[in-house]
């Protein structure tokens, strides 16, 4: 019998990209964890299936409602959980630190005692923290490994602060098979557009198409970062469950090309054929009142253990991120210019 995967936040870009790949690289069943109201754009290739019932199947739940969610673990009772729903941008979480923290923290402890509540069900979990728990990193802890200080930056950091400890209590507490990881940035096509990479390479088409004009509207350039594709992302992913998992476990993951938010906006702008008459201005509303700025991880626990390395080169993600919403701006889809 086919193993049944769980996906909490199947809509997002992470969510449908593993999704994809269980799909190509497995026989599983893919459980979809979304809400009522969840945007489909991302999984909107996947439709077919669902309505057809071939192997991927939606199923309406919400961390924030209990009995939903043990609805669904009973229903599905399945082999391994991938916990990837969540309120997952840092500047909104400035403007709604209870909701941040309710779904992201509270959400997690929702989710984990329904799987306790569901009899003959003991899955293989993945806690999706982040990379943000460090938050303000001194230089001379670069790169940063596991056991680095938390230091928050902002109400989602603190919320996914919470939830990395959940997932090590819940296997410590219970017995539970729960990983976590802190994953660094990661981005490519199905970015939101509220992330500065994604943002920038919207921003970009839309100029491209002249619906706009030639200025990229910027937050704080000077971030240091370390990027990875998402399609690497979700292949480490799974093999966080596969290869030999052990319960309570944290790693850090990420890629290996590291540069200022700026330097990767400049990439952006070197495959435009604009780039010539594009100019770049800082607005005040994308800044954050206080920025994790020094992001550079030391993934060498999460290699160890899995032999997982990143493929895809820096320069194919931004390309391919552009051309995603390329794609969609020629599609005549209309955004709001943020």
């Amino acid at each position: 019998m086919s193993k049944k995967a769980l996906i909490t936040g199947i809509t997002g870009m992470v969510g449908s990209h593993l999704a994809d790949y269980i799909l190509d690289n497995t026989d599983w069943e893919i459980y979809g964890v979304c809400r009522w109201r969840s945007p489909m754009d991302n999984v909107e290739h996947l439709l077919d299936k669902v309505n057809k019932k071939d192997r991927v199947y939606f199923e309406y739940a919400d961390l924030n409602d209990q009995i939903s969610l043990i609805t669904v673990m009973q229903k599905v009772k399945p082999d391994y959980i991938f916990h990837l729903a969540a309120q997952s941008y840092p500047k909104t979480s400035f403007d709604s630190p209870i909701d941040t923290l309710n779904t992201n923290i509270l959400g997690t402890c929702r989710l984990l005692e329904a799987v306790r509540a569901t009899a003959d069900c003991d899955p293989i979990i993945h806690v999706c923290a982040s990379s943000e728990v460090f938050g303000r990193v001194k230089k001379e802890k670069l790169p940063i490994n596991e056991e680095c200080t938390f230091h928050p930056a902002s109400p989602y950091a603190i919320s996914k602060v919470g939830t990395d400890l959940l997932g090590r209590y819940y296997a410590e507490a219970y017995g539970m098979t729960v990983m976590t990881t802190r994953m660094f940035t990661h981005t490519g096509p199905r970015r939101g557009d509220v992330f500065a990479e994604s943002t920038f390479a919207k921003q970009i088409a839309m100029i491209e198409k002249g619906l706009i004009p030639p200025i990229v509207k910027t937050g704080n350039l000077e971030s240091l970062r370390t990027y990875a594709d998402v399609r690497d992302a979700v292949r480490a992913y799974f093999l966080l469950v596969t290869q030999n998992p052990i319960a309570g476990e944290y790693y850090n993951i990420g890629g290996t090309y590291t540069c200022m938010v700026r330097d990767m906006l400049d990439t952006l702008l070197s495959f435009s054929p604009m780039k010539d008459q594009i100019t770049v201005e800082t607005d005040p509303e994308r800044l954050r009142p206080i920025d994790a700025d020094l992001q550079v991880p030391d993934c060498s626990k999460f290699k160890k253990h899995t032999g997982w390395e990143p493929e895809i080169s820096f320069e194919t993600t931004m390309l391919d991120l552009l051309n995603y919403w390329r794609d969609r701006v020629n599609k005549g889809e209309v955004f709001l210019t943020r």
